[in-house]
């Protein structure tokens, strides 16, 4: 397998920033799928370096899957829980009881979910430093 670490980090603060500009153009509910995407992919760059397989798109098992010296506290394993309930429900309107995603996420919730995969890029890529 190549090792292309680089290139998933890249991605995922590429998603990050793309998802500040969702915000800023009120589409919060892109905002909060781009804000998992981010932090997905930089948790992926890690079992990259590591020459391993990652499967799956929930951020939470993917850190939890991480060998046990690098994985992070469990505050941070919250938040990325928070990111993973953006996945499907901000894209599909059958995924909520009513209305269509637009209508349903809010500027505070984009936000919000924007600093917790930034909290988890950061995590990542000090990690990728510290990974031979």
């Amino acid at each position: 397998m190549v090792e292309r670490s680089k290139d998933w980090i890249r991605q995922a603060k590429r998603d990050l920033e793309a998802a500040e500009h969702q915000l800023r153009g009120g589409f919060y509910e892109w905002a909060c799928f781009l804000a998992q995407q981010a932090a997905e992919k930089a948790v992926k760059a890690v079992f990259q370096k590591l020459g391993a397989e990652a499967f799956g798109h929930s951020v939470a098992g993917l850190l939890s899957s991480l060998p046990e010296n690098l994985k992070p506290d469990r505050v941070l394993i919250d938040l990325a829980k928070e990111l993973d309930k953006a996945y499907i429900p901000t894209r599909y309107p059958n995924a909520h009881p009513e209305g269509a995603p637009f209508e349903l996420y809010t500027k505070a919730e984009a936000e919000r979910l924007i600093e917790y995969a930034g909290r988890i890029v950061k995590f990542c890529e000090d990690l990728l430093s510290k990974i031979q």
